[in-house]
């Protein structure tokens, strides 16, 4: 189960628990709209805590797994370059090298 919907979850069970607590406690209505409204902002508060823990934490892990990739890309095209260059200079020999043999031959 994802651990994101496991705390909302929690968190909206805790504020109904709370708001019903709230509703059949025997005071004022006055008294028990300033208990659920302070609740309700202490609930926000918390869950507005949680969204900012989880979007850094997702930040965090995009921020790595984009380094990550940067260096694995550039990595890659400088192997890429000198396999390019070892092939290239590998050609150049091979065409020297037949070259000679043809005029070795030929002469």
């Amino acid at each position: 189960m994802n651990t994101g919907k496991v705390v909302i979850g929690a968190l909206a069970g805790l504020a109904a628990g709370a708001l019903a607590g709230i509703l059949f406690a025997p005071e004022k209505g006055s008294e028990t709209r300033k208990q659920i409204k302070d609740k309700s902002n202490d609930f926000l508060d918390n869950l507005k805590s949680k969204l900012d823990e989880l979007l850094d934490s997702v930040t965090e892990q995009f921020e790595s797994t984009k380094n990550d990739a940067e260096y694995l890309a550039a990595n890659g095209k400088e192997k890429y370059d000198d396999v390019k260059r070892d092939l290239k200079n590998a050609a150049a020999n091979l065409k020297n090298d037949v070259a000679k043999d043809i005029n070795h031959v030929t002469s």
